[in-house]
């Protein structure tokens, strides 16, 4: 196989993301509960948070429906100290400790595994005691304390079931402090936002759905001041505001889409042409992110966002027991036409037809719903999933920063046999060109003397990268580290000749980013900064020390 970089058609300029290096990671540990084999894939890692008061790190198991907690004052020797099954209350997504020592609680985020079944927010004391619970929205995704640890705010996602017969509204929970273990729970409606008020918000689902059904709150991040709640609805490429102390939104906005044909915007979007081929193409990716995190700078605030991207599919058994799609939003290019019945506008794509080969386009993830700008059938503008890249926000939406092809284009450079790689599987070259490439998900952000930084985690190819964004208007590349051996073939047959994971898989290191949390040298135990890393596909969670240059 040829992987030819065709360097002269890169976009990317390191005048727009400079050098920077003053920190960089090393890996000093990493810890798992389960045997590697079984947990693969399984989300066994996927949220991780920190207590620096027990010096114990809690991790969403989502394998077995439980919260591990390990025992890190020895960051080098992690050790499981408990692991609180949640499965009587449901599948946990998230987890937090109040910020005050003096609260003693971690809080998590439990769906009821049922699409028309609220979720409850389960307390439980540091060390894994469940002392309350409270009924929050419908699948509860994400949930964080203020900085005070007066208030619990929780994203409730609120997912169609399979069959699309039954979409709840999304929501936001703010659970109020009434006690020891004890809150006041109320909910933030999303159905007083009209059309209107959108601002560019994405509202796509089938005939008769509601914005505030459409809408999903998915991650959560706090201004400041704690006093506003940035809520990232990734489907809808938008973000809700709410003000915490009124419970109300207060803002939407969408967050528009980056257009791949513009110099530094460039992108690898075909997993068929067996080179690396960042180039500029007549398409433009909707920002959708996962993660998003907050900051200030000289007395304004600003969103940093993750921009992974996500698509809606979703399927059901029929009565004749056979597979049915209910709803879905996305298709290849290639198949538009006879899947969707949707073309290209020929004015618009005069080489749709080059456009359509599996080398070119052909093969790329698109959205269905978005493009056809006069309502006939054909699309006059082309949309993917996600921006391949980190992007930095004013707090009512306007782009101050986006890392453009740099994240692409670093991995196209530095580990070019491995380019676009699959997190589940190891000689996987450019099998993530089609669709969201390497994926931003994971993000975090910490300072270290006097200066800002923002840890992006990679969700398919892997890894953590560091940018300095002390400066929103100046961020400077400064470091990126891997833990994950690519060398490593830990996939192999049964006596069927299916494929089954090998036990070697333990030693292919870390999969799938999932969660990140920055611990600064005054809460670190050692005095060391570290960040911790959950993967959920290897279902590791590894502890990284951050050493200053």
């Amino acid at each position: 196989m040829s992987k030819l970089l065709i360097s002269s058609i890169l976009g990317f300029s390191m005048a727009a993301t400079s050098l920077s290096a003053q920190i960089t990671l090393n890996p000093i540990s990493s810890i798992r509960n389960g045997d590697p084999v079984e947990i693969f894939d399984e989300s066994a890692a996927e949220i991780v948070a920190y207590d620096s008061i027990t010096e114990r790190m809690y991790v969403v198991n989502g394998a077995t429906h439980a919260i591990d907690i390990f025992d890190i004052s020895d960051p080098e020797d992690p050790e499981l100290f408990a692991s609180v099954d949640l499965s009587a209350y449901g599948n946990p997504n998230s987890v937090a400790v109040n910020p005050r020592w003096w609260r003693r609680e971690v809080a998590v985020a439990v769906g009821s595994g049922e699409a028309d079944v609220r979720g409850k927010v389960v307390l439980m004391t540091k060390d894994g005691v469940i002392r309350n619970s409270y009924e929050v929205g419908y699948l509860p995704d994400m949930l964080t304390f203020d900085k005070f640890g007066r208030r619990i705010i929780v994203a409730n996602e609120g997912e169609p079931s399979d069959d699309y017969t039954f979409d709840p509204e999304g929501s936001v929970s703010i659970l109020n402090v009434n006690g020891p273990y004890k809150y006041r729970a109320y909910e933030v409606s999303l159905a007083g936002i009209t059309e209107e008020d959108l601002n560019g918000a994405r509202i796509t689902g089938p005939e008769g759905t509601t914005i505030a059904q459409d809408l999903e709150p998915e991650y959560i991040a706090l201004s400041p001041d704690s006093r506003r709640a940035f809520v990232v609805c990734q489907e809808n490429n938008a973000i809700v505001v709410v003000n915490l102390a009124r419970r109300r939104v207060i803002d939407v906005f969408g967050l528009g889409a980056k257009n791949h044909a513009d110099l530094g915007n460039a992108l690898d979007a075909s997993d068929r042409d067996d080179m690396i081929r960042i180039a500029n193409w007549p398409i433009k990716g909707l920002y959708m992110p996962d993660s998003i995190t907050s900051y200030g700078y000289k007395k304004d605030v600003f969103i940093l966002t993750a921009n992974e991207g996500d698509g809606r599919e979703y399927e059901f058994e029929n009565e004749e027991g056979e597979d049915e799609i209910s709803y879905i939003d996305e298709s290849r290019l290639k198949d538009l036409e006879d899947d969707f019945g949707i073309t290209l506008d020929e004015s618009a794509f005069p080489l749709g037809d080059e456009l359509l080969e599996d080398e070119n386009l052909g093969r790329l993830t698109v959205l269905t719903t978005e493009g056809d700008i006069d309502g006939d059938g054909e699309l006059e503008e082309l949309y993917a999933f996600g921006a391949r890249s980190f992007s930095i926000f004013t707090d009512d939406g306007e782009l101050v920063y986006d890392s453009g092809d740099f994240i692409e284009t670093y991995i196209a450079e530095n580990f070019p046999d491995d380019f676009n790689s699959n997190n589940d599987e190891n000689g996987s070259f450019e099998s993530r060109s089609d669709n969201k490439g390497p994926e931003p998900e994971a993000l975090t952000i910490g300072s270290l003397s006097g200066k800002t930084y923002a840890f992006v985690g990679l969700e398919r190819f892997g890894g953590i990268m560091v940018f300095d964004i002390t400066s929103p208007y100046d961020v400077g590349f400064v470091d990126f580290f891997n833990n994950r051996d690519f060398s490593v073939d830990f996939i192999g047959e049964d006596e069927e000749g299916d494929d089954i994971i090998l036990p070697i898989v333990e030693d292919a290191g870390d999969l799938g980013p999932e969660g990140i949390v920055f611990i600064p040298p005054s809460k670190s135990p050692g005095g060391v900064p570290l960040i911790l890393v959950a993967n959920e596909v290897s279902g590791t969670t590894t502890i990284y020390e951050i050493l200053e240059d």
